[in-house]
């Protein structure tokens, strides 16, 4: 059930102007699916199907639990940099089979896939983390950046939400998603006041019943704070934020980890790997207070943005009337 009635977004029909952020290793098609019923975009990465044969079950199957139903909109994540899928045509071959409405694209040249998704009637976002990531993206036709702030689980940028918005909105008036430490309808409410269509939102739901993360990793997250979360480059060679329990229970040493500047890899014991033993997760984590369905997880953010809106127009009528 909808706290909120289905309305245009620049992506199709959503309750909320959230995208369930697709995250590796934990977003697959049951995610998704209670993502686009719950009135948000779902979104899960290629690379989480396996074989391109099972990407084109995944996406078979997330039609047909869709069809028919008052949902919003689906995205699937491809990482365009040369080389990172053996079989990328295969891939891209797949989405276009299912006509996948919505792809985002990171780490790379999105200029070829912008072509092939537009030939099907699909729409492009393109993950970014500098300026001058976003002024290629536009170069290359994408339909609307996601901006990765600091703060982000998984690779996260450095910059500011509130500042690099408002950067990027000097020169780009399309559609822009803002992503980096948003948790709540709070974080939401500030991201549209700061001149954002969307959220991505992708922390919040790996604590959810749907996730493929395990119970382990789901309690990880509802039991981190702000200060359990370590920014490094040392684990995939892009500054990346993880659960510092996980880093410890891995077998490093947190105070002698490499630094940013030196970029250098730390030396995992054997056995252990990113992203499957050492578990990411952004600051949001400090708001996920217990594991949640899906459905339960949006209404909340639904109470909290309408809490938010309320108290701002509270706020500032108390202001106005203060100085007149």
């Amino acid at each position: 059930m909808l706290d909120f009635a289905l309305a245009d977004s620049p992506f199709g029909a959503t309750a909320l102007p959230i995208i369930a952020a697709p995250m590796f290793l934990i977003s697959g098609p049951d995610l998704v699916v209670a993502a686009c019923r719950s009135g948000i975009i779902g979104a899960f990465p290629a690379a989480n199907a396996r074989t391109p044969e099972q990407l084109q079950y995944w996406l078979a199957t997330i039609e047909e639990r869709l069809a028919g139903r008052d949902a919003a909109s689906y995205a699937v994540n491809i990482n365009v940099w040369p080389g990172r899928y053996r079989d990328f045509d295969a891939v891209v071959a797949a989405m276009e089979k299912a006509h996948a409405p919505l792809v985002i694209t990171s780490v790379g040249d999105p200029t070829d896939t912008v072509r092939r998704v537009h030939g099907w009637g699909g729409k492009v976002l393109h993950d970014v983390t500098t300026i001058r990531h976003a002024e290629k993206a536009i170069a290359a036709g994408v339909d609307g950046l996601i901006l990765i702030c600091a703060g982000a689980g998984g690779h996260a940028g450095a910059a500011s939400p509130f500042s690099f918005l408002r950067a990027v909105r000097k020169f780009y008036d399309g559609p822009v998603v803002l992503g980096g430490g948003i948790g709540d309808g709070h974080g939401v409410a500030a991201a549209i006041a700061l001149g954002a269509d969307m959220v991505y939102m992708g922390t919040r739901f790996i604590a959810s019943a749907e996730s493929m993360a395990g119970d382990a990793y789901k309690r990880s997250v509802v039991d981190a704070e702000l200060s359990d979360i370590v920014y490094t480059n040392a684990i995939s060679g892009l500054p990346a934020n993880f659960l510092s329990s996980s880093l410890v229970a891995a077998g490093l040493n947190l105070a002698h980890m490499p630094d940013l500047e030196s970029g250098e890899r730390a030396r995992l014991p054997a056995g252990i790997k990113a992203w499957k033993d050492i578990l990411s997760a952004g600051h949001a984590s400090s708001l996920v207070d217990s594991v949640l369905p899906v459905d339960e997880i949006v209404r909340r953010i639904g109470r909290e943005l309408e809490q938010a809106v309320e108290g701002l127009n509270g706020k500032m009528g108390r202001n106005r009337v203060l100085t007149t």
